[in-house]
């Protein structure tokens, strides 16, 4: 079996309202329900946007591709499959890390969400994680150390020059560059109400496709940064779309993703054609 030496993943998450009653609404008695509803409404009106920050949120998707040192896909799979309950997906998460002997994490804006959100899972359900905060290791050492790419290697900060720049268009935009599809289904915005609605089968399909995309994503920053060569890459990716196609039956999300599929080679002519006035110019 291939050793597993990168872990990519997202989460998706919806509100504790137990949690936002008590400390939103502590007089008023409020279901839970209630209190999402009311909270939402509040953020929508004073800020235009009901996004509740990660503090108030449990985590009820988190599907991982785990990538071999070649960088080739290994398997994708989603935690706690089909319950999802938080507790048990937060254990999973981080035994899952530590089975793998600590595999670099990959994500996209994912020290801005993702592993926060793990973090305090991990904290809310009383998990010791010694190996992921060793805050008593040299600093550039230190697991969550923002420039340990090591441990976690989050795309939107090389991609933004750590946040030099905004990535206006988000992994979405450099998932369609490349010809993969991008948000085709839901998105984050719409994940609490589709879970209210009962559809938790359709967010954990979302949660694959985007890490998908994120893998895809994944493999040309290798290219940019002279990890793997371009030939490589998409050998890899028709790889990738085998194996989705085998597997299509049994898991849904992978036949939507290959209904939406785009082949980045359709732009080779371009690029073949790039290079050669840029031979010409070298020329001259």
């Amino acid at each position: 079996m291939s050793k597993v030496s990168w872990l990519i993943f997202d989460v998706e998450a919806v509100a504790d309202g137990d949690l936002i009653s008590r400390i939103k609404y502590p007089d008023e008695s409020l279901s839970a329900t209630e209190a999402i509803a009311r909270y939402r409404e509040k953020l929508l009106a004073e800020k235009g946007s009901d996004f509740i920050a990660y503090t108030y949120m449990l985590p009820i998707s988190v599907a991982i591709a785990k990538v071999a040192d070649d960088l080739s896909l290994v398997d994708i799979v989603v935690l706690d499959e089909p319950e999802y309950r938080p507790a048990t997906i937060t254990r999973h998460f981080w035994h899952g890390w530590r089975h793998y002997n600590r595999p670099t994490f990959v994500t996209f804006n994912g020290r801005g969400y993702d592993i926060p959100l793990m973090e305090l899972s991990a904290y809310r359900f009383g998990l010791s994680l010694p190996d992921w905060f060793n805050v008593e290791a040299r600093t550039y050492e230190q697991s969550r150390n923002r420039y340990n790419t090591q441990r976690h290697l989050d795309l939107m900060d090389l991609i933004s020059n750590f946040g030099a720049v905004r990535v206006s268009g988000g992994l979405n935009v450099l998932a369609n560059i490349i010809g993969k599809p991008g948000k085709t289904g839901i998105d984050g915005s719409q994940v609490q109400d589709v879970y209210d609605a009962g559809g938790i089968q359709k967010i954990n399909d979302y949660c694959i496709c985007d890490v998908l995309d994120t893998y895809f994503v994944f493999l040309r920053t290798r290219v940019l940064i002279g990890k793997l060569s371009l030939e490589r890459e998409q050998k890899i990716v028709q790889q990738t779309k085998e194996f989705l196609e085998r597997h299509q039956k049994e898991r849904p999300a992978f036949a939507h993703y290959i209904e939406n599929w785009g082949d980045w080679k359709q732009r080779q002519t371009e690029v073949e054609q790039s290079t050669e006035s840029s031979h010409e110019l070298d020329e001259k």
